[in-house]
């Protein structure tokens, strides 16, 4: 991939070390806010490193027609409380990781604060994380929606799913292993949620998204 050409993705709940790759890929990045949901989809999911296995999280939404629905106008359904289920399952599965104590009081607010829409808050879980990771990359935010992009944008949208082996298609991304919680029981699970990178890794983390970009 051509450095000097900007990247065009969707945005996700606690995007995995894949999804921030692209970070240190592209130093600017194009969020795509002019598409319709896709059910399934890291959108309102993250995987997370449970003590026996990996640990699908999501976030529940309005009823309704969410897959035809405009991203920007999917609400989030408060009728459970899935923020307190949620952050309890986080604290259990990461409350001994060698940096959970440094970082705990920059998320632990994502789980309290009641955002209406997924898109505003999955925009708040980002920006969080370039806080503890003390990086400013440049967020751009797609102006239309295009099906298919000019030849001067990567366009990555739908690329890193649940539903296929992405890190095996994607040529300016490898797998860098590192010693996880639970690994003795679980063994090594590939491409978490960058939460399990920063709790497991603290300011290693990034290095390793560093040497994670194939250019």
């Amino acid at each position: 991939m051509n450095p000097s050409v900007p990247i065009l993705i969707e945005l996700h709940y606690f995007p995995s070390i894949q999804y921030f790759s692209k970070f240190f890929l592209h130093p600017s990045l194009i969020i795509e806010q002019h598409e319709n949901y896709v059910k399934r989809s890291f959108r309102n999911r993250t995987h997370i490193a449970a003590a026996n296995s990996l640990l699908r999280l999501s976030i529940p939404l309005e009823k309704g027609k969410n897959q035809q629905q405009a991203i920007r106008d999917v609400r989030i359904s408060y009728d459970e409380n899935w923020q307190n289920k949620q952050w309890t399952a986080i604290c259990s599965a990461y409350g001994n990781s060698p940096f959970f104590e440094y970082y705990v009081d920059d998320f632990q607010p994502l789980f309290e604060e009641k955002k209406e829409y997924l898109f505003e808050h999955n925009l708040k879980v980002l920006q969080t994380i370039f806080f503890v990771l003390d990086i400013k990359p440049t967020l751009e935010f797609s102006a239309t929606y295009v099906k298919e992009t000019p030849t001067d944008i990567y366009d990555f949208r739908n690329k890193i799913t649940p539903k296929t082996a992405t890190i095996a298609k994607d040529i300016n991304y490898q797998n860098i292993p590192y010693q996880q919680v639970f690994a003795e029981k679980t063994g090594y699970l590939p491409n978490l949620s960058i939460l399990d990178l920063i709790f497991c890794k603290g300011p290693e983390t990034i290095p390793i998204l560093e040497n994670s970009v194939i250019q």
